[in-house]
C-alpha cells in the first residue's frame, strides 16, 4: 500500500500591524541604548575625544546599528540634549503638580534646584554643550535655538511656580533660569575638581540663598 506524504503545515504569519510594532520596539530600544552609552562616554571622554565605535560598544551593538539610527556624532549629541531636556522638564512638571499652592510649589522647586548641586552627569553634559558650542561656530545657531527653548521653558516653569506670576520677578523669568543654571553649574564643577574646597552641603546653601535671593527680588536690576 502506498503511503500518502504528510503534509507540511505552514507556520502562522504575525499581522503585519504586529511585525511593525516589534519592529519599533526593537529600534526605539536601540535608540535609547546608544544615547545612554553616549552619554557616558561623553562624560568621560568629552565631545571632541568620544569615537563612535566606542559608543556603539559600550551598548553592545556596531558601527553599523549607530549610523542605522543616528547621522554621525553631532545627531546624537543633539539627541542627547533634547532627551534630557525633556526628562528634566518632565521631572520639575510631575513634581509642581503634585503641590496645589503656590508657596508650596515654590517651596518644591527651591529644594530640588538645591539637589543640582549633586548632579555630577548633568554639569559634565552641560560643560559639553558650551565647549561644542565655542569649537563649532557653523553649529552655533542650532545650538542657540536649543538653549532659547530650554531658558523659555525654565522661565515658565517659574512663572507658574510663582503667585503673581512674572510680573513678580525682578528680571526676565528666562534670565532667571538661565543665571540659576549657570550657577549650579559652575559650583558642581568646581566641587568635582576640589570637593574639599566646596562640600555638596556648602553648593546646597549658596544654591538655595541665591534662589531665595533672585525670587524675593533681593538683587538690584530692572526687568529686561
Amino acid at each position: 500500500m502506498k503511503r500518502t506524504a504528510a503534509k507540511s503545515v505552514p507556520l502562522p504569519v504575525p499581522p503585519p500591524a504586529k511585525r511593525t510594532s516589534r519592529q519599533k520596539e526593537r529600534t526605539e530600544t536601540t535608540r535609547r541604548k546608544l544615547l545612554e552609552a553616549a552619554e557616558r562616554i561623553f562624560a568621560r571622554d568629552g565631545f571632541e575625544a568620544a569615537r563612535l565605535e566606542d559608543i556603539a560598544s559600550e551598548a553592545g551593538y556596531t558601527r553599523g546599528a549607530f549610523y542605522a539610527n543616528f547621522e554621525g556624532k553631532e545627531d546624537i549629541f543633539f539627541a542627547l540634549l533634547e532627551r534630557w531636556m525633556g526628562e528634566r522638564i518632565e521631572q520639575v512638571n510631575s513634581l509642581l503638580r503634585r503641590h496645589e499652592t503656590p508657596q508650596k510649589r515654590l517651596r518644591a522647586l527651591r529644594e530640588h534646584y538645591a539637589q543640582l548641586a549633586h548632579n555630577r552627569g548633568l554639569a559634565l553634559l552641560s560643560l559639553e554643550f558650551k565647549l561644542f558650542a565655542i569649537r563649532h561656530p557653523e553649529s552655533h545657531k542650532r545650538l542657540r535655538a536649543w538653549q532659547q527653548r530650554l531658558r523659555t521653558c525654565g522661565g515658565e516653569i517659574l512663572s507658574r511656580a510663582m503667585k503673581n506670576g512674572p510680573d513678580a520677578l525682578p528680571i526676565a523669568p528666562s534670565a532667571v533660569a538661565t543665571g540659576l543654571g549657570a550657577l549650579s553649574n559652575a559650583l558642581l564643577l568646581d566641587h568635582l575638581v576640589d570637593p574639599a574646597s566646596l562640600p555638596q552641603e556648602a553648593s546646597a546653601y549658596l544654591l538655595a540663598t541665591f534662589f531665595d535671593a533672585v525670587i524675593q527680588g533681593k538683587l538690584s536690576g530692572k526687568r529686561s
